[in-house]
């Protein structure tokens, strides 16, 4: 349930707070005075798109925040999935920065677009024009199918079911498609495997024999350039070795004197013993300096195998022939078991197919379970809601299974006497449609537990009688279910338990659309001027509190 909206600075709204009642909420207002406008910043949280162009102010963000009671809900487990803590009071928010960059937040948690969508979507059913004509599609009658049979389980488990039996297809197919190219392939494939295996290669083995070259077939100019640096560093007679102990001696009598001096023998004392280590490494890597014409043949004849590797097969180093060579392994390994895998990927795709047709089949009966009460009862409701002629069908066929089952469903409608029932999309107005979309959620509340319901002018086309029934099963709706009514009848105003007003403000330099709560004198001549215009008479007051009194 919803418990408190807040927009702010979004189109026509500077800041707006809403805390609607737990049951019937109705929101009426002149034409262009922001009703629509509330629910484009409602949809972010659904995680519509969103667009910068659309702040109050272009230098401040845009912020709305949704906060709902869950604590009768089922969605724990939805939290669950998406790795989000559960809390019975949770937050939706979505911000919409001056530049333009959105973010959205559950709990003020960071998260994906996808995934308040998801979460937004399990607590706020919004009805608009747009998914009026949305029931024309087949996909959408689909869903609505398996919403009012309580197919959620089993489509579960049909869905998993599907996608098992698309990557145990996929495996087949690749794998028929591979095998024989395998079998062609397999002698250059093992030739191939044979050569790598032999040359034994070892990462980083090239760059460590081309350093190795270098140095061995300049092994002589390396040792007589080192021995002339020990030389000059600590053999000859003024080697630089020798200068520091003669320095360090003339400093030595002085350094009790200050201790700057002090210091300056300290920092001659490290610079020696640093020439000394260093003197020590030169030592040890020109003794480790061999000319080895042997060696130096069988470096030329190693990087020589793998030039050629390299050459051969078109790569930089030698990971990359360690890599194609673990390749080369795996599709030897697979044509010399070629015949056990595809057995098993045979048997892997008749497992699944045969599990995809079990559960359609199991689909396709609980959703022909309730085409003739789904029917009826909308037949019913829609003669209440003045289509004295009303016929409803579902038209059922069977097809090749695909995401959504084996079924190819269609819902026929005709409002009229003597019109066989076509397609919604060919046949049925908008006031029709939107009775329809009502007669249908009105059976939705029935059978599931549905989120808040925001319902825009769903009462498009209706007027007199009609508007006062449509209002009586909003009503009754809203016994069990948190509803949200933009409306222009007055007949459903009177039934609200909150009615809320819309309204520009024109008082400041930019136009601002305010809201506010009616109750009291001020729903009744709300509802006056709804009835008579914006100077009621008499008989329109007393026709308010007549509807007002009839809830």
């Amino acid at each position: 349930m919803l418990k408190h909206l807040s927009i702010k600075n979004y189109a026509l709204i500077q800041q707006l707070e809403l805390e609607p009642d737990k049951s019937l909420n109705v929101i009426t207002g002149e034409t262009g005075a922001g009703k629509s406008i509330m629910l484009g910043a409602i949809g972010l949280l659904l995680g519509n798109r969103a667009d910068s162009k659309m702040l109050w102010d272009e230098n401040e963000k845009c912020i709305t925040e949704a906060h709902f009671e869950l604590r009768d809900s089922k969605l724990k487990s939805l939290f669950d999935a998406e790795e989000l803590d559960y809390y019975d009071q949770t937050i939706l928010r979505r911000e919409i920065a001056a530049g333009g960059k959105s973010r959205a937040f559950v709990n003020d948690t960071p998260v994906t677009l996808d995934v308040i969508k998801r979460i937004g979507k399990r607590l706020l059913d919004i009805h608009s024009q747009h998914e009026t004509l949305e029931l024309g599609n087949k996909g959408f009658q689909i869903e609505l199918i398996d919403s009012l049979a309580g197919n959620q389980d089993i489509k579960t488990r049909y869905e998993g079911a599907w996608k098992n039996y698309k990557k145990a297809k996929l495996d087949l197919e690749t794998l028929k498609s591979e095998s024989e190219a395998l079998r062609l392939q397999s002698d250059f494939v093992t030739f191939q495997l044979e050569e790598l295996t032999k040359a034994n290669l070892q990462e980083k083995e090239q760059e460590m024999l081309e350093s190795e070259l270098k140095i061995r077939e300049h092994a002589e100019d390396i040792k007589v350039r080192f021995n002339q640096t020990l030389a000059q560093l600590s053999t000859d007679e003024f080697s630089v070795a020798s200068l520091l102990l003669s320095v360090r001696g003339q400093l030595n009598p002085v350094a009790n004197f200050s201790p700057a001096y002090s210091k300056l023998g300290e920092r001659l004392e490290s610079v020696r013993l640093e020439l000394l280590d260093l003197i020590s490494e030169i030592e040890s890597e020109e003794e480790r300096i061999e000319f080895d014409p042997k060696r130096i043949e069988y470096v030329k004849q190693r990087l020589s195998l793998i030039y050629s590797l390299l050459k051969k097969h078109q790569v930089k180093d030698v990971a990359a022939l360690l890599e194609i060579s673990y390749s080369l392994s795996e599709k030897a390994s697979k044509a010399s078991n070629l015949d056990e895998l595809l057995k098993n990927a045979v048997s892997n795709y008749n497992v699944a197919h045969s599990d995809v047709l079990t559960l359609a089949k199991e689909l396709s009966v609980s959703r022909k379970s309730v085409f003739s009460p789904l029917t009826k009862k909308i037949v019913s409701l829609l003669k209440e809601l003045g289509i004295e002629n009303a016929k409803l069908e579902v038209e059922a066929a069977d097809q090749l299974p695909d995401s959504t089952g084996a079924d190819s469903i269609e819902i026929l409608f005709s409002a009229n006497k003597g019109v066989l029932p076509r397609p919604l999309a060919q046949v049925a107005s908008g006031g029709e449609f939107s009775r329809l979309m009502f007669a249908v959620k009105f059976v939705m509340a029935e059978k599931t537990s549905m989120p808040t319901l925001i319902l825009d002018e769903i009462d498009n086309g209706v007027s007199g009688e009609v508007a006062i029934q449509l209002g009586n099963m909003m009503k009754i709706m809203a016994k069990n279910h948190q509803v949200i009514a933009i409306s222009h009848l007055p007949q459903i105003a009177a039934k609200a338990d909150k009615h809320y007003f819309v309204f520009k403000d024109n008082s400041s330099a930019k136009t601002v659309s305010q809201i506010r709560e009616l109750d009291g004198q001020g729903k009744v001549l709300e509802i006056a001027k709804m009835i008579g215009g914006a100077n009621p008479s008499a008989l329109a007051l007393a026709n308010a509190q007549e509807l007002i009194n009839s809830k």
